[in-house]
């Protein structure tokens, strides 16, 4: 429905004139018990289009027509597009924050943070060291924490255990794989040690807590 002020106007009125198309989606996401990326954004991101953006336009109107064919498969199209549109914008944001700001975007970007992201992304049950980590990215232990603090804001065990808690929680709702499994999948020794840092940084034990998402969905 379009609106001129506050009021709804109909598009095939003779003398409707439209200022500006609005359109409106979502793109759903857990935000607990660990989403960095989230974290990162702000409340509004105001992306500008520009030269280089103009498929964006073409592309947002070939989402609209295939909202409004419903046509079999169109909810798999949508939701790969939105995907598609969310990551374009949040890469602009990203490549428009200035020089010596900091953050998680900051650190992917970073050639020695990035790459320690994304090791620790890859696999998180491997048992990182700040030493192992440091060699493999070519920077002394004191460097890459400071670092890695400096841009990310905690240091990087803080964030692989955190980071542990994210895949944990995928897996508990993506699979039905037990929570001892689990809990190897993703570093952890033991059943027990897995379930008191799950409840530590979650709030409840990894089984309750997927028994209340099971039963929400």
């Amino acid at each position: 429905m379009a609106y001129r002020g506050q009021h709804p106007v109909d598009p095939a009125a003779p003398d409707f004139h439209a200022d500006a198309t609005v359109v409106c989606g979502f793109l759903g996401c857990d935000v607990h018990p660990f989403n960095p990326l989230i974290e990162a954004l702000l409340h509004l991101l105001h992306v500008r289009a520009s030269d280089d953006d103009a498929w964006m336009a073409r592309f947002t109107a070939q989402a609209v027509a295939e909202s409004q064919a419903d046509r079999p498969g169109g909810a798999a199209m949508l939701a790969r597009m939105s995907e598609m549109m969310f990551v374009h914008a949040v890469r602009r944001y990203a490549d428009g924050l200035p020089s010596g700001s900091a953050g998680w975007l900051t650190g992917l970007r970073d050639r020695y943070v990035g790459r320690t992201l994304a090791l620790m992304h890859a696999q998180p049950a491997h048992d990182w060291s700040i030493d192992e980590l440091g060699r493999r990215v070519g920077l002394s232990r004191s460097a890459l924490h400071e670092r890695f603090v400096q841009l990310i804001g905690m240091a990087p065990m803080q964030y692989l255990a955190q980071w542990r808690m994210q895949a944990a929680a995928q897996l508990l709702l993506e699979t039905r794989a037990s929570v001892a499994a689990i809990a190897l999948d993703v570093g952890y020794d033991s059943e027990a040690a897995f379930a008191r840092a799950f409840k530590r940084q979650v709030g409840t034990p990894p089984a309750t807590w997927r028994r209340e998402r099971d039963a929400a969905a």
